[in-house]
């Protein structure tokens, strides 16, 4: 593989069910099992009560938004989401669990509008639907020649990487994982020749690290870049524990070019250990949590595009621009200034040895 740069574009969570599946073409049952609300269309209602009328149903590109032009404008080489979604018409809801996604199948041109070259799945709602509502997830997934990571149909699936080959020679090798602490029961890991699940995580333990390490080791080739993407850590607050540090460290440590950290509901702390960047928390990206009350001192209705360069063969970190948007009306809007502005000192205070600053254009940049 020659000199250059690979972008990629990341993001965090990307949940396309229920209030946002009830917006598009082709809603699911809307039924819910939650304390409160019962109705799916409940959380459409409370996102209009706060940014006025959804003209449903809407389009494929809505959810989406200015990401879209976003994403245009960059060009990356590899799009890398976190579809935090079971993708079924299963109607068998998982047993205790307080929350349950999902998006009818014949909504899927709402996350392929995105041209996303990777969906991570390792995370605690892709098995919303249980084992069978995973079967249906995958299948759907694949058949739209989309590439999937962190679960599968059985343990070989599950834990090996997607790989995206780039134009210019080479590939990026996506692995998956998620662990207990974002809230993923241990009996949805994959296990055997024959049972469905995530790549799954119990602990951050220095075992756990070699592990991924070596399965690493196994697949890469000389010039891969490699991306592993973890559901890791509670929804709130700016506090990163030390021992996703030291986890994030390890994995870096043994030959991996970027840790894609997810399951917060805000952007947590940016890091660069030996050149490499580690997102601990990229925040939610696509979601019906508008309207929701709770937490608003972390301003949730803030999101980040990712858009990461590499230099080709090393891995090594050349830039990053973060993209503010905010969510309005169930859909990716330009951030105001003033929210831009917010954001950049947050993201500024919370991470430690490096400097994020505003680029004239409004992106969020990081210098070291």
């Amino acid at each position: 593989m020659g000199g250059g740069v690979v972008t990629l574009f990341l993001c965090g969570d990307v949940m396309l069910g229920r209030g946002v599946d009830q917006i598009l073409a082709h809603p699911a049952d809307p039924g819910l099992r939650e304390g409160y609300v019962t109705d799916a269309r409940d959380y459409v209602a409370l996102a209009e009560a706060v940014s006025g009328p959804i003209p449903a149903p809407v389009g494929p590109a809505w959810p989406w938004g200015e990401a879209l032009r976003v994403l245009d404008e960059a060009t990356p080489d590899v799009r890398i989401v976190n579809l935090e979604t079971a993708v079924t018409s299963c109607r068998s809801f998982a047993p205790g669990k307080e929350v349950h996604y999902r998006m009818h199948p014949a909504n899927l041109p709402a996350l392929t509008v995105a041209r996303p070259d990777v969906c991570v799945l390792a995370n605690n709602h892709v098995l919303d639907f249980g084992r069978p509502g995973l079967r249906q997830t995958l299948d759907v997934l694949g058949a739209a020649g989309l590439r999937t990571a962190g679960a599968g149909h059985d343990a070989a699936g599950a834990y090996a990487p997607a790989v995206v080959p780039l134009r210019t020679g080479g590939r990026v090798l996506v692995f998956a994982l998620g662990t207990r602490s974002s809230g993923i029961p241990p009996g949805w890991a994959a296990s055997g020749d024959a049972t469905c699940g995530v790549a799954y995580v119990p602990g951050l333990s220095s075992g756990a690290a070699d592990a991924v390490v070596q399965r690493v080791r196994r697949f890469k080739r000389p010039g891969d870049l490699v991306v592993v993407s973890v559901h890791w850590g509670s929804n709130w607050g700016y506090l990163v524990p030390r021992d996703q540090i030291r986890f994030a460290h390890a994995l870096v440590d043994g030959g991996v070019d970027l840790v894609h950290g997810h399951s917060s509901h805000h952007p947590r702390p940016l890091e660069v250990h030996r050149d490499r960047l580690i997102l601990h928390g990229c925040g939610d990206f696509v979601d019906d949590y508008e309207g929701i009350p709770g937490h608003e001192e972390y301003r949730d209705d803030l999101r980040l595009a990712h858009l990461v360069t590499l230099e080709a063969g090393t891995g090594r970190l050349t830039g990053l621009r973060m993209v503010p948007l905010q969510a309005r009306r169930m859909r990716l809007e330009p951030a105001s200034v003033r929210d831009r502005g917010w954001l950049c000192g947050i993201l500024d205070r919370i991470s430690a040895g490096v400097h994020v600053d505003q680029a004239p254009d409004g992106a969020l940049t990081l210098v070291r």
